[in-house]
């Protein structure tokens, strides 16, 4: 090639790099937006399930109240609330009269 021809498609080459420009351009833009979009959609989704998830946490507190379970123990399984005379004490008073050995595990387990 001589410099005669390469003056000639210098202008032709311009304006193919700059149509490839501004469709690189267009390209990023349209990329830009459609991940916009699936950042907007992905966002909603979330806020969807952390609602979900509230509304069931809320739901399984109501459930799990005390009062409800021992109206439903009471109802369902016919259970009764425990009298003072019910209440076994397993820990007894300590005997003055024990060796020291035992005297010090007995505190220990008190």
């Amino acid at each position: 090639m001589n410099s005669n021809s390469f003056k000639q498609l210098k202008p032709f080459l311009s304006i193919l790099v700059i149509i490839f420009t501004l469709f690189s351009i267009v390209f990023l833009q349209m990329e830009e937006r459609r991940m916009g979009y699936s950042v907007l959609k992905l966002t909603r989704e979330h806020k969807k399930v952390w609602e979900e998830k509230r509304v069931k946490e809320i739901a399984l507190a109501k459930v799990t109240r005390p009062q409800l379970l021992d109206s439903v123990a009471q109802q369902k399984f016919t259970l009764k609330k425990v009298q003072a005379n019910q209440i076994i004490h397993l820990g007894g008073p300590v005997s003055t009269n024990m060796d020291p050995v035992v005297k010090n595990v007995a505190k220990k387990d008190l």
